[in-house]
């Protein structure tokens, strides 16, 4: 769920579809996206039982561990776009700026944080020509732990 103005528009990612764009200033380290009550949850077995292009393979996204959420309604925040160097932090459902992000700006997430470890989405970057591929929960969880901690930390530097 959003918690900010926003509207889904024609992405300026190449190949991307639509992307997902702020209508009013975001201030860096403010969580923006949490969790919705819209989402089904299944275990990596469970999801694998439904074809490739069902909706609930199409919108599932690796919350923690193997659990999947699954938002079938394509809810705003479904149009986050990938980016290795993106502006929102995807932390266990929830996206913190990682900058102040200006109105007008879209937002996009590693894809990375969202995916098995070693799924690929058959699609790279692109801008970099790399290919997205998922993480193991672990290092998923260092990385964005790691992220986090610094984003507080360059905060709490800041307001000194």
């Amino acid at each position: 769920m959003l918690l900010f103005s926003a509207s889904v528009e024609d992405s300026k990612i190449p190949r991307a579809g639509k992307g997902l764009f702020t209508k009013v200033p975001l201030s860096k380290g403010k969580v923006v996206i949490i969790p919705n009550q819209k989402h089904s949850l299944y275990s990596t077995k469970e999801l694998a039982q439904f074809s490739p292009d069902s909706i609930e393979q199409q919108s599932s996204v690796r919350w923690f561990e193997d659990v999947h959420a699954v938002d079938p309604e394509w809810s705003e925040e479904s149009h986050l776009n990938h980016s290795y160097t993106p502006n929102l932090l995807w932390h266990l459902g929830f996206a913190f700026t990682l900058r102040d992000i200006n109105a007008g700006e879209e937002l996009t997430i590693d894809y990375s944080h969202l995916l098995d470890e070693n799924y690929s989405l058959g699609f790279s970057d692109s801008i970099t020509g790399k290919p997205i591929t998922g993480l193991s929960f672990n290092k998923k969880m260092q990385k964005t732990c790691r992220e986090l901690c610094l984003l507080f930390e360059q905060l709490e530097a800041g307001n000194l």
